[in-house]
């Protein structure tokens, strides 16, 4: 579910100072259809900018998480990964075997999770929902 949100034009409402070698790594968060870890965008924007060092990219994803234009995940797999703040609310459905991950909106599932709130004397804020699973296609 490709959002392409510019993640140098959040960094500018925010009056963060974009160097060059953010606005590479701005660009290659903004232009990611999945959820990158720290290594994978260094990867992606060293091969723009070999200069780009290790410590550049976590210093610049934790500012950008800092900022709210980041939101960090951890799928169960050891590795911090991000994707630009949602403008709109979503749910993960990540595959144990591959990694990929899978972003969906149920709205009967929104609804039966603000009952369940209620039901419980609270009323929901906010909630994430993270979905593990086997593709029921893979041979075993």
């Amino acid at each position: 579910m490709p959002r392409n949100i510019d993640i140098e034009a959040l960094c500018a409402e925010k009056g963060l100072r974009i160097t060059e070698q953010r606005k590479v790594i701005a660009q290659v968060l903004s232009d990611a259809e999945d959820h990158p870890d720290v290594e994978s965008v260094h990867e992606r924007a060293s091969a723009i900018d070999s200069g780009i060092s290790i410590a550049t990219v976590y210093r610049t994803v934790r500012l950008f998480e800092e900022a709210g234009i980041l939101e960090r995940h951890d799928f169960g797999d050891g590795r911090a990964r991000y994707e630009a703040a949602p403008e709109a609310h979503h749910d993960h459905l990540i595959d144990v075997e591959t990694g990929k991950v899978i972003e969906f909106v149920d709205p009967e599932l929104e609804l039966l999770q603000k009952q369940i709130a209620e039901k419980l004397g609270f009323r929901l804020v906010d909630h994430r929902m993270e979905l593990y699973g086997v593709s029921l296609d893979r041979k075993s």
